[in-house]
């Protein structure tokens, strides 16, 4: 809408656009609010899934060291006490 057409209309025209405008504002900040909320708990489970990755990463490297110690004890024992 021109400025030239704003200035024709009418006291409650006027104030009806208003209105529709500030429902639509408050609306989107609604929206904005709830996007913002989402994306955040986005964030938060990406970052759970980055630790919980870490966390995996680091067992595996526990479990790795536990079979090598393991193997050798085997290998120590089947040593001393034969193949057999």
């Amino acid at each position: 809408m021109t400025d030239k057409e704003l200035r024709k209309l009418k006291r409650n025209e006027f104030l009806e656009i208003m209105i529709e405008l500030e429902k639509e504002n408050m609306e989107l900040k609604k929206r904005l609010e709830a996007a913002e909320g989402e994306l955040e708990s986005r964030r938060i489970a990406l970052s759970e899934v980055g630790s919980i990755a870490e966390a995996a990463l680091a067992l595996n490297d526990v479990f790795g060291a536990a079979q090598r110690a393991a193997d050798q004890y085997i290998e120590s024992v089947k040593e001393r006490f034969g193949n057999g």
